[in-house]
């Protein structure tokens, strides 16, 4: 099964068996807090995530797989590249997960052909895929089988290859001996805790969505708060920092895939170029990708608050070291923001007026 896996692409998998009860609490306080924000999902399916038999019917074992998604080419020293993309607040960041095609297309496929070569070898079973794509407790389940420790940001962190991996899950009707998880090392580590531009992360374990920049530039549909525009700075889809600057993920592993190589148009590109994209030119340079979900309209949403950040930090130099250059890209910033206004729907044009406010 193993041999099969690394075949696909994986880089491991474990079995995890399906009493999840002691992670019902939690999920439930969670819950009761609100920190869901607007993913009512999570409480309309209640505690079916923690009890995979209620999910899938007959579900005995789970099979977890782990699949590594940091581009091939990616060069030594990638972290320290990435903080200075931050830096830069005329330029659009995107999460790095989500520069090449969509995992929820990859990982499901080859899950699927994953179970099919397990039935090839063992004879029928029943079984169901899934990545990130209904109420499975992911995380609790990748820990439980042996793929690593949960972090204090909540995600999974493996000694051998930190945390930039996507994870999946076959539910299946046949019984599997477990694999041993294994101990936590974050120890006395706050990094990430600290780092969190939004403060999200409210305590070790414990994450309010709410606040999250990525739940607030991917789930959230209406306005984004004002007091985290600021804060929001140039990240347009997603946020990295708190696997940024985790100790563990200098140990992330190149993916062997080709389909999260970055592609063009999605990395390093220029804000003004971003927001100036029509619908069109938005379906065509996200096709095939996890951006594509968000929309047209919450894509701009998101490129305004960065331009607004933008004009900010442009504005809040002293006016004699403001050379030339930095006044011409103030202008172009506005110019862009304002070109929008005419025919902008009342959700983009607060963001925008937001922004040309600074």
């Amino acid at each position: 099964m193993k041999a099969c896996a690394h075949e696909l692409g994986f880089s491991q998998i474990g079995v995890a068996g399906v009493d999840l009860s002691a992670a019902e609490p939690g999920l439930r306080a969670w819950l009761a807090q609100g920190f869901h924000g607007d993913m009512a999902y999570m409480a309309a399916h209640g505690m079916r995530r923690a009890r995979p038999a209620e999910l899938v019917p007959g579900t005995v074992s789970v099979i977890t797989a782990r699949m590594d998604y940091l581009p091939a080419q990616t060069l030594d020293g990638w972290q320290t590249m990435e903080f200075a993309r931050l830096e830069q607040p005329a330029q659009g960041v995107v999460s790095l997960y989500a520069r090449g095609r969509d995992y929820h297309k990859v990982l499901r496929a080859r899950l699927q052909k994953l179970a099919g070569q397990i039935a090839a070898h063992i004879g029928p079973f029943g079984h169901r895929v899934f990545t990130d794509s209904a109420p499975v407790l992911e995380a609790e389940l990748a820990a439980r089988s042996g793929q690593g420790w949960r972090g204090k940001h909540t995600l999974v962190l493996s000694r051998e290859a930190g945390s930039l991996f996507f994870l999946g899950e076959i539910y299946l009707d046949i019984a599997l001996p477990p694999s041993a998880p294994v101990t936590e090392h974050c120890g006395s580590c706050s990094a990430c805790i600290d780092i969190c531009p939004t403060q999200a992360i409210v305590a070790p374990h414990r994450l309010d969505a709410r606040r999250c920049i990525s739940y607030l530039t991917i789930e959230h549909a209406g306005p984004i708060p004002l007091e985290l525009r600021p804060l929001i700075g140039n990240r347009i889809y997603g946020c990295d920092d708190c696997q940024l600057v985790c100790p563990w993920n200098k140990f992330a592993q190149r993916s062997a895939l080709p389909d999260f190589d970055e592609r063009a148009g999605l990395s390093g590109q220029q804000l003004t170029q971003l927001f100036a994209w029509s619908e069109s030119d938005f379906l065509r340079y996200t096709e095939g990708s996890a951006i594509r979900r968000i929309g047209h309209e919450r894509w701009l949403r998101n490129v305004a608050v960065a331009l607004g950040n933008a004009l900010r930090a442009a504005d809040s130099q002293p006016r004699n070291a403001l050379r030339a250059a930095d006044s011409q890209s103030s202008n172009a910033l506005r110019a862009a923001l304002a070109a929008r206004l005419p025919q902008a729907s009342a959700l983009l044009r607060e963001h925008i007026e937001w922004a040309l406010a600074g």
